[in-house]
């Protein structure tokens, strides 16, 4: 599973998901992406199944690229602890995705099979995902300009 290998801050603050990306929100290393729809935190479990639902589908063949990476320490307290004593200790880490985040990445495959190894990754995924192609949206930046 993913996690830092050291961080500067051992607990953080909660945050707010609000806005859109606007980092990563483009296909860059692939020809075929899976983009977020809505914010939310994706535990790096998460992130590993998906990952494994892909690379199981695809056979081997292609190449696959994790585009989120999980930075954010989630503290618990222990079950049945009374209130106060501080904070908790940190128990898993979560990736910050905000709407428009490109999270994964396919390339060396042909679309049906890309789509649905992406379709299987989404389903390991708490948010509602879209599957894009690099052309499609080279396509609607040129339209923007």
């Amino acid at each position: 599973m993913l996690l830092p290998k050291r961080v500067k801050r051992r607990k953080v603050q909660r945050g707010r998901l609000k806005g859109a990306a606007h980092k990563g929100n483009t296909v860059t290393y692939g020809d075929f992406g899976l983009v977020a729809l809505e914010p939310s935190w994706i535990t790096s479990r998460q992130i590993e199944a998906a990952r494994i639902a892909m690379t199981r589908y695809i056979k081997r063949g292609g190449q696959v690229w994790i585009k989120i990476f999980p930075d954010k320490p989630i503290t618990q307290k222990p079950a049945e602890t009374r209130m106060g004593s501080g904070k908790g200790s940190p128990e898993y880490w979560v990736a910050v995705v905000k709407p428009g985040r490109v999270m994964f990445e396919i390339k060396g495959v042909d679309e049906a099979v890309a789509r649905e190894a992406m379709r299987l990754a989404a389903m390991k995924l708490p948010v509602k995902c879209k599957f894009v192609t690099k052309a499609e949206q080279e396509a609607e930046k040129g339209g923007e300009q």
